[in-house]
Order: C-alpha cells, then sequence, then structure tokens
C-alpha cells in the first residue's frame, strides 16, 4: 500500500490543528496511523513539562513510538567542548560523550539536513563507537538537527532500527516538525531549570546573609559592660520582640543604628527586611519620594517607585536623624503611622503596611518641639519606647575593650593578626573625651593600625590632639591671659580639628566627617559657619 508524503509545512499545519485540504483531489494521511490529535498532544505534553530529564526522557521515548523503531537517542551539543553528549538514551542510563565532528551526527548538525541510512554500517560516514560503548547494534537510522527558534542547531536526534522495513521520507516529514517543537521545548525547560538553579542559589546565599547579619546583632555580642551600657542591652531584650515603635537618642557616632538593628535581628521580624534611610541625607522635596513611593507619570520620564515604608513592609524602618525631617514629611509620616498606609505621590489609593519604625535622632525632640521645627503629636507617637545611648565619655570603662575589640576586627581584614596596643597608647584612649564618640574611636584605631610599622601600637601612633594633653594645658593658660568665652574656646578647638580631619583626609569632606563623628551635612553648616 503507498503512502503519502507529508511535506514539513503542511506537518506543521497539521501540529497547529489545522486541518488539510485535498490537494490533486488526494488526502494527505499521517504515517503510521499516527493522527493529527496525537501529534498536537505530543507538542502540547512537550511544551508543559518543565523538568529538563523528564521532557527528554519523553522526547526520545515518544520519537521511537511514533517512528516504529527500536530506540531512539538525543545528543545536545555542548559548546565550550565542540562535543555531543547524551543524558538520556532509551534503553540505557549511561552518559555518552563524543566528538561533535564524528560520524553522521556530526555530518547532520553541520549542514542541518537530515540524514537516512537503510544500512547504517555501509555509510561511510557512521561512528560505530557508540555501538561498542552501549553493546547496541544499529541497523537503520533517521538523524535529524534540532534547530531553535532562531534556526540554531543544538544538537541532533536519532531514531534507530525500524521495525518493519526502512525509515521513508513520511516518517522524515513528521520526524522533523517533532524535533524542531522538541528543540524549542528543550531550550525552554533549560532557561527554567537554570532559572530555578538560580533562584535557589540566591535564596541559599540570602538566608546565609540573614544569619550572618543577624548574628553581628546578638544582643550579647554588645562590646561593653559599664552599667549604662547594660541599661542599654536589659531594654533592647525587653522591647525587641514586641510591636511597639522605638526611638532612640544620643550624640552622633554612639552606636544608635547599631541598637536599631539589634532590635530588628532580635525580634520576631528578623526574616523580614530592615530598610534604612537618612533623612538628613536627602533635600525634602527627594524624602518624601524615598519614603512614601512615586506614580508612574507624576512628572515627564518618572517610573513607579516603591517608598522605604513599603519596601519595609512586614520588617523595620528605621528613621536616622529624624529631626531633620521637614515638617510636611512629619504630617505625611504622622499619617502613615496611624493608619499603617501609605500613599505613593501622584497615587489616589493608599497601601496597606505593616511595619515597625525605630527612629533616631541626636537633637532635643523636646526643644526642636519649643521652636516649632517638630510635630508634638509625632514624637508621642514614635517615643512609646526610648532607648538612649550615652556618650563615649561616660562610658570610660569600656573603652580599652571597644578599642582591642576595633583593632582585631580591623587587624584581620589588613592582615596584621598580630596588632596589639601599648599600655601608654591604650591609657591615651581611655583619658581622650572622643567628642566623636565609638565612631571616632573606631576611625582612631584604624588610621593607627595602619600608621604603625610593627606589632605594637605605641603612644607616638596615636593621633596627637588624643595623645598629648598639651593642648588643654595650653588653652587654659591662654583663657587666663587672654580671657575668652565658653563659645570663643568651642568655635577654636572646632575650627581646629575641623582642619585636622580635612587634612588628614585630603580635603575629602565626607571622610572627615565620619573621622569628626559628625553628619556631612553638619561638617558642611560649620565649614560655612566658619568660612574654611
Amino acid at each position: 500500500m503507498k503512502r503519502d508524503f507529508i511535506d514539513p509545512p503542511l506537518a506543521y499545519m497539521l501540529l497547529s490543528g489545522i486541518k488539510l485540504k485535498k490537494v490533486g483531489g488526494q488526502k494527505l494521511t499521517v504515517a503510521s496511523g499516527i493522527d493529527r490529535s496525537i501529534l498536537f498532544n505530543l507538542r502540547s505534553m512537550m511544551r508543559m513539562e518543565r523538568d529538563i530529564n523528564s521532557l527528554l526522557d519523553f522526547i526520545v521515548t515518544e520519537s521511537a513510538r511514533i517512528a516504529n523503531s527500536e530506540r531512539a537517542s538525543l545528543f545536545l551539543y555542548d559548546e565550550k567542548r565542540h562535543q555531543f553528549w547524551s543524558k538520556i538514551a532509551l534503553g540505557t542510563t549511561e552518559v555518552i560523550r563524543f566528538d561533535a565532528d564524528m560520524g553522521i551526527a556530526g555530518k547532520v548538525f553541520e549542514t542541518g539536513k537530515t540524514i537516512i541510512a537503510d544500512y547504517a554500517y555501509k555509510e561511510k560516514s557512521f561512528n560505530p563507537l557508540i555501538d561498542k560503548k552501549t553493546g547496541f547494534i544499529t541497523k537503520s537510522l533517521i538523524c535529524l538537527p534540532l534547530k531553535n527558534v532562531d534556526d540554531k542547531a543544538i544538537g541532533i536526534l536519532q531514531v534507530l532500527n525500524k521495525t518493519e522495513g526502512v525509515f521513508t521520507e513520511e516518517d522524515e516529514g513528521i520526524l522533523e516538525i517533532f524535533a524542531s517543537n522538541a528543540a524549542v521545548a528543550i531550550e525552554n525547560a533549560a532557561l527554567i531549570d537554570e532559572l530555578e538553579e538560580s533562584k535557589t542559589l540566591l535564596q541559599q546565599e540570602n538566608h546565609i546573609l540573614k544569619q550572618k547579619s543577624k548574628g553581628k546583632f546578638f544582643v550579647n555580642d554588645i562590646i561593653g559592660s559599664s552599667p549604662k551600657i547594660n541599661e542599654v542591652v536589659r531594654m533592647i531584650e525587653k522591647i525587641a520582640n514586641s510591636p511597639l515603635d522605638v526611638l532612640i537618642s544620643g550624640e552622633s557616632g554612639t552606636g544608635k543604628e547599631l541598637a536599631a538593628r539589634m532590635t530588628h535581628y532580635n525580634s520576631t521580624r528578623s526574616e523580614a527586611p530592615f530598610v534604612d534611610i537618612n533623612c538628613a541625607a536627602l533635600p525634602e522635596s527627594i524624602l518624601e519620594s524615598e519614603l512614601f513611593g512615586i506614580e508612574k507619570g507624576v512628572a515627564t520620564g518618572v517610573e513607579k517607585r516603591e517608598g522605604k515604608i513599603e519596601q519595609a513592609n512586614g520588617g523595620t524602618l528605621f528613621l536616622d536623624e529624624l529631626g531633620e525631617m521637614s515638617l510636611q514629611a512629619q504630617a505625611k509620616l504622622l499619617r502613615a503611622l496611624q493608619e499603617r498606609k501609605v500613599l505613593r505621590l501622584g497615587a489616589n489609593k493608599s497601601i496597606d503596611v505593616d511595619i515597625r519604625i525605630v527612629a533616631a535622632t541626636n537633637k532635643d525632640l523636646l526643644n526642636e518641639i519649643q521652636k516649632g521645627n517638630f510635630r508634638e503629636d509625632l514624637y508621642y507617637r514614635l517615643n512609646v519606647v526610648h532607648i538612649h545611648m550615652p556618650p563615649l565619655k561616660e562610658l570610660r570603662e569600656d573603652i580599652p575593650v571597644l578599642a582591642k575589640h576595633f583593632l582585631s576586627d580591623i587587624g584581620q581584614k589588613i592582615g596584621k593578626h598580630q596588632l596589639r596596643f601599648s599600655l601608654e597608647a591604650l591609657n591615651s584612649l581611655s583619658n581622650y573625651s572622643w567628642p566623636g564618640n565609638v565612631r571616632e574611636l573606631q576611625n582612631e584605631v584604624k588610621r593607627a593600625s595602619i600608621m604603625t610599622e610593627g606589632d605594637i601600637i605605641g603612644i607616638t601612633d596615636i593621633s596627637e590632639h588624643i595623645r598629648n594633653p598639651i593642648d588643654n594645658v595650653n588653652l587654659g593658660n591662654d583663657i587666663t591671659d587672654d580671657p575668652q568665652t565658653l563659645k570663643e574656646t568651642v568655635q577654636r578647638i572646632e575650627i581646629s580639628m575641623i582642619n585636622d580631619a580635612l587634612q588628614e583626609t585630603g580635603g575629602n569632606k565626607e571622610k572627615a566627617a565620619k573621622l569628626l563623628g559628625i553628619t556631612r551635612q553638619g561638617l558642611f553648616k560649620k565649614i560655612k559657619r566658619y568660612g574654611l
């Protein structure tokens, strides 16, 4: 019985569910009793399969079945090695690799054209090594390229040993369409598999980073044992797991952000985001959009963006330098806190949020309220729990412990593992007043660690204004000989320290501000005030 050949375009129409018309009075049929619905289902199943291993298994099984053959093999191209490899070969579990230029497979891959061999071992290009590896004897075969949507070959499909007769052009037409759909499905599944692996890896890395971050902020890891530090630790332990908002006060550099992070990472919200924003670092016009977000189209070229409040949903929002926030932004923040809803700039609908607020300030907010610079209702809304971070000059007994801790940490980073302080150097650190608090101490330890030439940081490695109290003695003499007001004396000291910091940092104001233990904006104000 004569069978009619279905060419690829018509076969594609068949797979797509399009009815075939009679051509020249002859009705086209499908080879081997395979009808339209079976081919269409095979294509659908391939597209639905997301697991790459299951998909490859399905392809070789079904390609052998629809061609009435003993076996099928699928070889994918490894571009880096210029090899074919088989993860699945029907009837075997062995992974096979061979050079992509070898055999009929290599020829099909190079030319992009299907090859039919009625007697495999009579073909000059046939490579018998695969048979030797698998123990299978190839008699007849059809080898087809697997091409993606860009018509680029990604591998080859071989169907082996027709159970009755030899492979025909009719088999070729059906298998070519099957192979083209298989190639697309393989690429999609491989991409999904790669994305899933990347997602899993990112989740694992994120979990590790969270655990590391959390480990840095255990309450028991707070350095110091003075009564005032112990009081801070006890307060954080008490309120960490509560839903209460927290207000942290203290001078610049006293560790307010550290206390905020410890409050978060020791709470039930520790797996959720900790989002921070410095209210003093952003202009008023930008601060509101950063906090509340903005809708697309508010201004030309503006895209929709989540604000910090939304980003902190489920976790903690840390508002640093709260006292610098404008009254307008304070009003919007108060509304968001009361309603637990946030309204993006330019939006008509509010978004529900579940956040805990931890705010920090180096200002006396009650005094700011009296001046009309801060809202009283917002103050009492945030000041549910108040934590005060003491200045370093009130923690003198903790200074040696803190200095040694910073030295150990910095020594590890710069490869100086044996660094230690001389007793004289440590005493000079303990006797200094530290106007920049813990941040200034940390920066001084960093500087001394780099400047010292040996393993021992001596008194000469400490900055002169810290190690040498002569300036303070001279200051007293100056006051006696040439009386000055307290304000004038403070100004003179500030000017001297700012000049020293700028000289040490090569004029870098951001680094100088950190060295002095004040904000960059605070430094700019002082430079402008003193005309430096």
